[in-house]
């Protein structure tokens, strides 16, 4: 990594060793038991928060999507920072329960929840953002059988996405929510169900790294809710306008500028308390919240040269960090931020590709990447681990022992 990029890292160093925690890697790792395993810094995540509600306005409840890392000490902590949680499990949700979030501050979102998913939702009291019309009324009996009143929202699929997004989630068809049209309809049949109506889900997109994209596709979504709103059985309490805020991985990203999003966010609250005044706005973002407080860490146990190229084979690899290895979403591998985390400064640097002990060529945490020079027994630290990491990747691929995750 460049000067600069350390000089922005997160986490202290010490004695030339990353210290996430403030603990320096090689005595992580012997605090841990073994290699691999991610680490999560507590004072990054409740800083990254804070930086974001200095940023929005007070009124805009931040929910964090468990989807992005569900580690139950994350989560757990991550409870006493976000104003909610959204669930897309029975798993998760057992996870949300578990933690001091109140259940009526948790939601439940998903194309496929199966009737068991819906049951357990349905018991705990949690909102359930209803996709399709046959959920709704699967909702409906579910809640009759059980002699409880369902808590339900609309999942919309708009008629416009996120653009410049890394993963699209409206706009076209998709299995996602209800077509912004069919939406009115939907409306009317929840209220005729008489279920406990509190308002609408627009989801567009997600890793945005731009401002301007990010505040059009606000402004389209609150529009849409406005003009839904005149079909919604009961006032439209909750407006989760999803997230979509990016965090960059790769050379020659920047990160998302948060000022104009506030400075339009502020005026949509205003404009809110005209055509939806009981309603709360609601941003859902995951990776945003928590990538850049985690790490993966794994050790070198062998160096080798193949026809000039250096190669640092790490005891880790795609099974526990599939997006690192560019076989999550990526079109054209790029490598993310990576360092010897007890060698992050040096004089002494050399290309080399981290592989990991897979047998397969997809197992490559970094290709070709300018690195100080290490040997067995140094530590390749990945940054931007914190979301989509572990529970996102093939843990089982080969047979190998998963990673532990840990909190500091």
């Amino acid at each position: 990594m460049s000067h600069a990029a350390i000089a922005s890292l997160p986490f202290p160093v010490i004695d030339n060793s990353l210290a996430p925690g403030g603990i320096p890697i090689a005595r992580l790792a012997a605090r841990v038991g073994s290699t691999p395993f991610y680490v999560y810094d507590r004072a990054v995540l409740s800083q990254r928060m804070a930086a974001l509600r200095a940023a929005v306005p007070a009124r805009v409840r931040i929910h964090y999507s468990l989807k992005a890392n569900p580690m139950p000490a994350l989560v757990q902590h991550m409870a006493g920072l976000a104003d909610g949680f959204d669930v897309s499990s029975a798993g998760e949700l057992k996870i949300a329960l578990d933690s001091t979030m109140p259940a009526g501050k948790i939601s439940m979102t998903g194309p496929g929840k199966s009737e068991a998913d819906l049951s357990r939702a349905v018991a705990a009291g949690v909102l359930i953002h209803l996709e399709s019309a046959r959920e709704l009324e699967r909702v409906a009996r579910i809640g009759d059988r059980l002699g409880c009143m369902p808590r339900v929202a609309l999942r919309v699929n708009p008629d416009f996405e996120l653009k410049s997004s890394g993963m699209r989630m409206g706009g076209g068809a998709k299995p996602f929510g209800i077509d912004a049209d069919q939406a009115p309809e939907v409306l009317r049949r929840i209220g005729a169900w008489g279920l406990d109506f509190h308002g609408l889900h627009i989801y567009s997109g997600s890793q945005c790294l731009r401002a301007d994209a990010i505040v059009e596709a606000q402004a389209q979504a609150i529009a849409l809710a406005t003009r839904l709103a005149e079909h919604a059985p009961q006032p439209i309490r909750l407006l989760n306008i999803g997230g979509g805020f990016g965090v960059p991985y790769f050379p020659g990203e920047s990160p998302l500028d948060l000022a104009p999003i506030g400075v339009s966010l502020a005026r949509a609250v205003m404009d809110l308390q005209q055509s939806m005044p009981e309603a709360t706005l609601a941003l859902e973002l995951g990776r945003y919240l928590v990538s850049e407080a985690g790490v993966y860490v794994s050790r070198v146990i062998d160096r080798k040269v193949s026809r000039g190229q250096v190669f640092l084979v790490a005891d880790g690899g795609l099974h526990h960090h599939l997006a690192a290895s560019g076989n999550l979403g990526q079109v054209i591998r790029k490598n993310y931020p990576v360092l010897i985390g007890n060698r992050v400064r040096s004089p002494h640097n050399e290309t080399v590709s981290v592989t990991g002990p897979l047998c397969t060529p997809l197992d490559v945490l970094a290709d070709r990447v300018t690195l100080p020079a290490a040997d067995v027994g140094d530590f390749v630290v990945v940054l931007q681990s914190g979301a989509y990491g572990l529970s996102a990747s093939p843990a089982a691929f080969l047979g190998h022992p998963t990673a532990e995750e840990v909190m500091v």
